[in-house]
C-alpha cells in the first residue's frame, strides 16, 4: 500500500525540522506555493526566560499543520510547563506525558521516539479523520480526479519508509475508535492500515466539522471498528435478494415499455437494499412510521420494492391505467403521471416488526416536497404523543444537482433544530448521479461536494460508492442509528451514475460522451456483488439463479394480473380522514355560532393574566380593554375575534397551530398571543390556558424562521395529517407570500385534483392599500383568483341543501371585513365534512379601525341575535347594505359591490355626501363566487347601475375574476351583461402601488369619490 508520496518535498521537511528545533518562530506570508492555506500570519517570539504556562487546548482543537511550526512550539511550551508543574496542564496532557516518559524508559523499541514524533502521529490520525474522505474510493466510474491533501502524507510529519515497522506510543485517549482500544504501542504500518481501511475505502466520512466530542466519539467508534461491516452469510443473501429485486424491476419495465419515461434507478440499484436495511434497523430502534419524500428518479422502484405498492397497480398505470369504476362519491380528480403519485402501506421488517410507510405525492419541482414531508412527520409526532420523536421519522431522497442548487433544501435543513419545527432528525439520501440532467458538477455547484450545504447544521455526511452494496447498506444503517441516538439530521451521499439519460429516451452522449463511454462498459452493482459472493464461496451460482427465477416469475404474474386490475377507492394515508366527504359527496352546511356562556368563559380565560405576571404597560392596557369587550359584549376587535375562534375550537377538542414570521406578536402589533414579563423575561400564552390541564402543544403559536417556501410547505404537510386541526400560516406581509409560489401553484391550489389529498390549511395574507409602497400593499389577490377553478359562465346548484359549490372548487378566497365574520370563516374550516384550503386577504388598518368592530352577539347561536339568519349563525359570504333596505328598493340608483377595507372608505364618503340612493354590498367570499347572494342583491335593486369598486389596479385585485362571473349572474337575473358592469379603481399598472404617499392619498380619494359621484359612471 502506497502511503508515502513519490518525491516527498524534502525542503518542507527541512523547514519543519528547523522550526521544531528552534525556540522562535515568525510566520511570514507567502512561504511558498505549497504553503498550507490555514497558515498563520501573526508572528511571535519566545522569550529566553521560563515560558508562561500555556492554556490547555484539547487535542480536537489542534487543527494546524506542522508545516507552519506553531504546534511544535506549542508542544515544547506545554512540555516545559508540565516538567515544572504537572498540575498546570490539562489532565489528558498530564496522562500523555506520564505515559510517554514511562513507556520510553521501559521499552527499547521506543527509545528513539520524541514527544514531537508521538504528537505528529496523533495529528496524522486526526488528518485521516478530517481528510480521509478525500482519498476514499467513492466514485464507481473512477472519473473524478481529486487531489489528495498533503495532510494524509506521513512524510509531512517526518516519517519515512524506514519508520513503518517502528513501534510508536500513541497513548490511551478520551477519544473513541482505535485510539481507545488500550493498545498504546503500535507500529506505524498497523496504524496506517487501520486508518486506510476506516477512512479511505468505499465510504468517505465527513464528521469532524461537528463541534461535539460525544457525537464525534460515537462516530469514531462506529467507523474505526471494522466489525459492523462484516455481514454473515444470511445477511448477504438478504442483501443479494433485495438487490436482485431492485435490478430486475427496472429491467422488466425496460423490456415491457421500451419507449416509456420511467426515470429508472439503473446505476443506483443499491438504493433499494440500502433503504430496506435502514428501515429494518430503524424499526428495531423504535421507529413505527416513516414519511418519505423523493423526486421522480427511482420513485417507481421505491414504490414497488420498499413501500410495497402492488406491482400490478404500477404495471396497470404504465399501460395507461383506467379510471376507477363508478362508485358512490368516488372522486378521481385530474390525476398525475405515475412517477409523482404517493401511497402508503404497512410493511414487515426483517426483525419481525411492522412499519408504516407513507410516500408523499410531489410535483416535478425538485426538493419542493422536502418541507411538506417534515411538516407531516411533525404532525404524526403530535397525534401519536411521540414526545421523544423516536417513533415517527422523515426520509428525504434528493438528487445531487437539486440538493446543491435548490434553496428550499437549506430552508428545510434550517428548520431542523427549531423548537416548534424539529422532528428529531431527518435522514437525507442523495442519489448522486454525478450529473444533473445535462449539467456537470463543475457547472452546477461551487463546493466540492453536493452535500456541503448540510455542514452548516453540523450534520454528519457519509459519501458511499454506489457500486458497493454492502457499503451502501452500512452507511444507511449507520444513518438510522445516528438519527435514533442523537435526533438530528444525517446525510448519506450515494455516489453512483445514471445508466441512461435524464429519462430513458434521452441521449446522454450529446453532453457527457466520456462518462457514457465508461458507463456503457461498466458492470451493474448486481453483477459486481454476484461475482464477489461467488468468488468468496459465500453463494453458489444455483442460489443466484434461484432468486432470479423467483423474482422474474413474480414480476410476470403481476404483469398478467395488471391487465384485469381495477383501481380501488383511494386511500387517505391516515385513519383520521375516515368519513370525510369527497367533492362528489354532498356535505351539509353547519352553523358556526357558539353558546354565549362558552364565549364568556373562554373570553375571560384569554383576557386574564396571572397576578404575578408583569406585562408591558401597553400590552396590559390592551388586555384590560379586551376583558372589557368580553364583559360588555361590545366592540370586539379583530385580534380578539381571532382569539375567540381559536379558543372555542380548542374547547371543542381541536388542535390549533399558527406559524409564520412574527406571528406571536403579529406584524402589526395586534395579536399579542405570547406575552413577555418585563422583569423576568418569562413568557405567557393565554390560549395555552383555555382548559384545565391543557396539552401544551394543543395550541401552538410560533414565530418561524425568515422563510416563506419551507415554512408554508411545513404547515401544508402538517395540515394533511389530521383534519381535526386548524393549521394557519401567516405571511409577514401578503406581498412576501410569492416567495412560496411553488407551494401555492403545485400543492395548495391543485393537490386535491392531482393527488386526491385534502387540506384545510388557512393562509393569512395581510393586504390593503395604506400608502406603504409597492412591496407592502398587495398580496396579489388576482393570482389566487386566477388559479381558482370555479366556472365563470356556469351557475352551479346554489340551493343550500344541495349546494356542493365549495366542495367542487379547489380552494376558497375571502376578503373579510368584520371580526365576527373572520371568527366564523375560521370555525367553518373545522365545522364541515370536508377540507379545503382557505386564502384570507387579512387586514392591516382594519385591525384598529373604529368601525371594524363586532358585538359578542354576532358570535353566538342565539335566535334573534344579529348574526343569526334563516339557517343559524354562520359565515356571511356577502354582507348586504347596512341601511336596512327592504327586499326591493326601486329608488336605489347605484349598487356598489366591493371587497375588503375599501368598504369603510366608501361608507364614510357616502355619509359625507348623504348618498342614500347608493347601496354598498361587501363580497366577503370571492371564490367560489356567491351567485345566489349576488342575484339576490341584483333583484333587490332593479334600477341600480352595477359597479365593481376596488382599490387595486385594474390588472390586479378581483376585477378580472369578478367581471365574467358578475356578468353571468346579471344575465341570469335579466339585469344586463358583462358590458354593463362599471369599473371603479386604479388604472392598470406594472407596480402594485405607488411609492409616494401623497399620490396614494390622491388615488384613494378619487376612487371613493367616483364610486359615489352623482352622475352615471363611465368605464
Amino acid at each position: 500500500m502506497a502511503w508515502f508520496r513519490v518525491g516527498s518535498n524534502v525542503a518542507k521537511l527541512a523547514v519543519r525540522r528547523t522550526l521544531s528545533q528552534t525556540g522562535s518562530y515568525v510566520a511570514r506570508a507567502g512561504v511558498g506555493p505549497g504553503r498550507n492555506r490555514y497558515i498563520h500570519t501573526t508572528g511571535f517570539r519566545l522569550k529566553a526566560q521560563s515560558a508562561p504556562v500555556p492554556r490547555p487546548v484539547p487535542l480536537s482543537r489542534l487543527t494546524d499543520s506542522f508545516l507552519d511550526g506553531t504546534s511544535s512550539v506549542y508542544l515544547e511550551e506545554l512540555q516545559r510547563a508540565w516538567e515544572q508543574d504537572p498540575n498546570s496542564v490539562d489532565e489528558s496532557w498530564d496522562n500523555f506525558f506520564r505515559n510517554f516518559v514511562g513507556q520510553a524508559a521501559t521499552s527499547p523499541g521506543l527509545s528513539g521516539q520524541t514527544i514531537q514524533e508521538s504528537m505528529r502521529l496523533l495529528l496524522l490520525v486526526r488528518a485521516y479523520q478530517v481528510y480521509g474522505h478525500m482519498k476514499a474510493k467513492i466514485d464507481p466510474l473512477g472519473l473524478e480526479q481529486r487531489d489528495i491533501p498533503d495532510d494524509l502524507d506521513p512524510a509531512l510529519y517526518g516519517f519515512s519508509e524506514a519508520d513503518l515497522d517502528r513501534e510508536f506510543f500513541i497513548g490511551v485517549w478520551r477519544m473513541a475508535g482505535f485510539l481507545s482500544e488500550n493498545r498504546p504501542v503500535q507500529t506505524l504500518r498497523a496504524i496506517l492500515m487501520r486508518l486506510e481501511q476506516a477512512y479511505c475505502g468505499s465510504i468517505g466520512y465527513e464528521y469532524m466539522h461537528i463541534a461535539d466530542r460525544e457525537k464525534c466519539n460515537w462516530l469514531r467508534d462506529k467507523i474505526e471498528t471494522p466489525t459492523p461491516m462484516q455481514y454473515n452469510h444470511q445477511r448477504r443473501e438478504v442483501i443479494l435478494d433485495r438487490l436482485i429485486w431492485s435490478t430486475q424491476f427496472e429491467n422488466f419495465l425496460a423490456a415491457k415499455w421500451t419507449a416509456a419515461k420511467r426515470f429508472g434507478l439503473e446505476g443506483c440499484e443499491t438504493l433499494i437494499p440500502g433503504m430496506k436495511e435502514m428501515f429494518d434497523r430503524s424499526a428495531d430502534l423504535g421507529v413505527e412510521n416513516i414519511v418519505i419524500g423523493m423526486s421522480h428518479r427511482g420513485r417507481l422502484n421505491v414504490l414497488g420494492n420498499v413501500v410495497r405498492k402492488p406491482l400490478r397497480q404500477i404495471f396497470s398505470e404504465f399501460s395507461g391505467g383506467t379510471k376507477p369504476v363508478d362508485e358512490v362519491g368516488l372522486y378521481t380528480g385530474t390525476g398525475d403521471v405515475k412517477y409523482h403519485l404517493g401511497t402508503s402501506y404497512d410493511r414487515p421488517t426483517r426483525g419481525g416488526k411492522r412499519i408504516h410507510l407513507s410516500l408523499v405525492a410531489n410535483p416535478s419541482h425538485l426538493e419542493a416536497v422536502d418541507p411538506v414531508v417534515v411538516g407531516k412527520t411533525r404532525a404524526k409526532q403530535y397525534y401519536s404523543n411521540d414526545i421523544d420523536r423516536t417513533k415517527n421519522m422523515g426520509i428525504l431522497i434528493h438528487g445531487d444537482g437539486s440538493f446543491a442548487g435548490q434553496g428550499v433544501v437549506y430552508e428545510t435543513l434550517h428548520l431542523s433544530a427549531l423548537p416548534n419545527y424539529t422532528t428529531g432528525g431527518t435522514i437525507h439520501i442523495v442519489v448522486n448521479n454525478q450529473v444533473a440532467f445535462t449539467t456537470d458538477p463543475r457547472s452546477g455547484r461551487s463546493s466540492q461536494y453536493c452535500t456541503d450545504v448540510a455542514k452548516a447544521l453540523s450534520t454528519p455526511i457519509f459519501h458511499v460508492n454506489g457500486d458497493d452494496v454492502e457499503a451502501v447498506v452500512h452507511a444507511c444503517e449507520l444513518a438510522g442509528e445516528w438519527r435514533q441516538t442523537f435526533h438530528t439530521d444525517v446525510v448519506v451521499d450515494i455516489v453512483c451514475y445514471r445508466r441512461f439519460g435524464h429519462n430513458e429516451i434521452d441521449e446522454p452522449f450529446f453532453t457527457q460522451p466520456k462518462m457514457y463511454k465508461v458507463i456503457r462498459n461498466h458492470p451493474s452493482a448486481l453483477e459486481i456483488y454476484q461475482k464477489k459472493l461467488q468468488e468468496s464461496g459465500e453463494v453458489k451460482k444455483e442460489d443466484i439463479d434461484r432468486i432470479n427465477n423467483k423474482v422474474t416469475s413474480i414480476l410476470n404474474e403481476e404483469f398478467l394480473s395488471s391487465k384485469d386490475y381495477v383501481p380501488q377507492r383511494r386511500d387517505w394515508l391516515s385513519a383520521y380522514w375516515t368519513g370525510f366527504k369527497s367533492p362528489e359527496q354532498l356535505s351539509r352546511i353547519r352553523n358556526t355560532g357558539v353558546k354565549p356562556e362558552i364565549l364568556k368563559n373562554v373570553g375571560k380565560a384569554i383576557t386574564t393574566l396571572p397576578e404575578n405576571f408583569k406585562p408591558h404597560r401597553a400590552v396590559k392596557r390592551i388586555f384590560e380593554d379586551r376583558a372589557k369587550m368580553i364583559e360588555t359584549g361590545e366592540g370586539i376587535d379583530w385580534a380578539l375575534g381571532e382569539a375567540l375562534a381559536f379558543a372555542t375550537l380548542l374547547v371543542e377538542g381541536n388542535h390549533v397551530r399558527l406559524s409564520g414570521q412574527d406571528v406571536e406578536r403579529g406584524t402589526f402589533s395586534h395579536r399579542h398571543s405570547v406575552l413577555h414579563d418585563q422583569e423576568t423575561g418569562g413568557k405567557y400564552c393565554p390560549l395555552d390556558h383555555v382548559m384545565m390541564n391543557q396539552n401544551e402543544e394543543m395550541f401552538t403559536v410560533s414565530n418561524s424562521s425568515l422563510s416563506e417556501f419551507a415554512v408554508l410547505g411545513f404547515e401544508l404537510g402538517y395540515s394533511m395529517e389530521n383534519p381535526n386541526s386548524l393549521v394557519l400560516w401567516e405571511a409577514q406581509f401578503g406581498d412576501f407570500s410569492n416567495g412560496a409560489q411553488v407551494m401555492f401553484d403545485q400543492f395548495l391550489s391543485s393537490g386535491e385534483a392531482k393527488w386526491l389529498r385534502q387540506t384545510g390549511l388557512v393562509v393569512l395574507l395581510p393586504h390593503g392599500y395604506d400608502g406603504q409602497g409597492p412591496e407592502h400593499s398587495s398580496a396579489r389577490l388576482e393570482r389566487f383568483l386566477q388559479m381558482s377553478d370555479d366556472h365563470p359562465f356556469v351557475i352551479p346548484e346554489m340551493e343550500s341543501t344541495l349546494r356542493k359549490q365549495i366542495q367542487e372548487c379547489n380552494w376558497q378566497v375571502v376578503n373579510v371585513t368584520t371580526p365576527a365574520n373572520y371568527f366564523h370563516v375560521l370555525r367553518r374550516q373545522i365545522h364541515r365534512e370536508f377540507r379545503k384550503p382557505l386564502i384570507v386577504m387579512s387586514p392591516k388598518n382594519l385591525l384598529r379601525h373604529k368601525d371594524c368592530k363586532s358585538n359578542l352577539s354576532e358570535f353566538d347561536d342565539v335566535l334573534g341575535h344579529p348574526g343569526f339568519d334563516k339557517q343559524g349563525t354562520r359565515f356571511k359570504r356577502l354582507i348586504k347594505d347596512q341601511n336596512n333596505h327592504s327586499d326591493r328598493e326601486e329608488g336605489i340608483r347605484r349598487l356598489v359591490l366591493c371587497s375588503g377595507k375599501v368598504y369603510y372608505e366608501l361608507d364614510e364618503q357616502r355619509k359625507k355626501v348623504d348618498g342614500k340612493d347608493v347601496a354598498i354590498c361587501r363580497v366577503e367570499q370571492l371564490c367560489p363566487f356567491p351567485y345566489d347572494l349576488i342575484q339576490r342583491e341584483l333583484n333587490r335593486y332593479p334600477n341600480a347601475e352595477v359597479v365593481w369598486c376596488q382599490e387595486e389596479h385594474m390588472n390586479m385585485g378581483a376585477y378580472s375574476y369578478i367581471a365574467p362571473r358578475l356578468g353571468t349572474a346579471m344575465k341570469a337575473a335579466n339585469r344586463g351583461t358583462h358590458d354593463d358592469i362599471k369599473y371603479v379603481g386604479r388604472a392598470p399598472s406594472a407596480a402594485t402601488a405607488t411609492g409616494f404617499y401623497q399620490v396614494h392619498t390622491k388615488e384613494q380619494s378619487e376612487i371613493v369619490q367616483k364610486a359615489l359621484q352623482p352622475d352615471p359612471i363611465d368605464s
